[in-house]
């Protein structure tokens, strides 16, 4: 009798683990919003479904750990006179970080006790456009080349310090190939490995294993070859299946090439929904514990969702975001231009 038991458990415990994911369906989605006066937001980090910090144009970076009752900013100005252009935030566990577009460079971290400089860069190329930490220690950031190569600046010591790595180090990029600072989201990163979308004159995917220590360069059919077409957001469900998303932020109905998968790792790329909807967005990511059948983007041209891995879309929201990000599978909370918006998928 116990062997049977036994045995029913495990056969039940089997079926259990090849159940098929049912994806959720969404045709309307009510999207709460909060109010930021003459701040546009494009970057958010999320902590849970309480908790959200964010960096906005005026030099603003602030946070809410009360589901956005109550907000706690500051406003950051460099030498008294010049405000920095946050589109890019970061967290390590332990600080802030924010950096800014333009020249100069500047790239802070902020904690309860202080807020420090940690690096400036002066070029008149210079335009960091997203950056993410890999752990407590080990963080990165990209931008448009001030050379023949991208920006690429990476810390070790948890954002104390940031080193540029040398060209010679990275794959050589081509004249009018650079980055949208649309989302802080041209960067995804799963364990040691990172991958960073371009745009422009080309729009191709870097691929390193390692944290930045050597990389690899990859072709995407994804429009390209004007300065405002190219990859403006990229994202992974697993170290093999990945999206990216862009398009023309100058003719944002076009939704022919604009959107493309690949099963691995990010060597090839697929185009996915070709001329159909959804068209322009600067925002792409997978919804947490789906699988990789959930897929939301957003954009200057409203909110879309996939429930199936991105072959087909609909969109849900008319309203205009730069950005999302989950707390969870049904928590997601987005940055817009004077606004913060945060939807509920339960």
């Amino acid at each position: 009798m116990k062997r049977l038991s036994l045995l029913f458990l495990i056969v039940i415990g089997i079926i259990s683990c090849h159940k098929k994911y049912q994806p959720r369906n969404f045709n309307n989605l009510d999207i709460q919003e909060f109010a930021f006066d003459s701040t546009s937001i494009r970057a958010i980090a999320v902590i849970n479904k309480n908790t959200v910090y964010f960096a906005g144009s005026r030099g603003e970076v602030g946070f809410t750990t009360d589901a956005g009752k109550s907000w706690t900013t500051k406003f950051l100005t460099y030498q008294d006179s010049i405000i920095p252009n946050f589109r890019s935030i970061a967290l390590n566990g332990k600080n802030v970080f924010a950096l800014s577009i333009g020249n100069p460079a500047l790239l802070y971290k902020i904690s309860e006790q202080q807020t420090t400089l940690v690096y400036q860069e002066n070029h008149e190329k210079v335009f960091y456009d997203a950056m993410q930490f890999f752990d407590e220690n080990n963080g990165i950031a990209m931008g448009d080349a001030t050379e023949d190569c991208l920006s690429v600046i990476t810390t070790s010591d948890g954002g104390n310090s940031w080193m540029k790595i040398p060209c010679e180090n990275l794959p050589k990029t081509v004249d009018g190939e650079a980055a949208f600072a649309a989302s802080n989201t041209n960067i995804k990163i799963i364990g040691k490995t990172v991958w960073i979308a371009t745009g422009g004159i080309k729009s191709r995917i870097l691929k390193s294993t390692n944290m930045g220590k050597t990389w690899k360069i990859f072709e995407t059919p994804i429009v390209q070859g004007n300065p405002t077409q190219g990859i403006y957001s990229i994202d992974f469900a697993d170290k093999n299946n990945g999206i990216v998303i862009g398009g023309d932020y100058s003719r944002p109905e076009e939704n022919s090439a604009n959107k493309a998968m690949t099963i691995d790792g990010g060597k090839t790329w697929n185009l996915i929904a070709e001329g159909q909807n959804p068209n322009y967005k600067s925002c792409i990511q997978y919804v947490p514990n789906t699988n990789g059948k959930e897929i939301f983007a957003v954009g200057k041209t409203g909110v879309s969702f996939s429930n199936d891995a991105g072959n087909s879309w609909r969109e849900i929201s008319k309203e205009a975001y730069y950005s999302i990000q989950f707390a969870n599978e049904n928590i997601a909370w987005l940055s817009g231009n004077q606004k913060i918006g945060k939807i509920s998928l339960k």
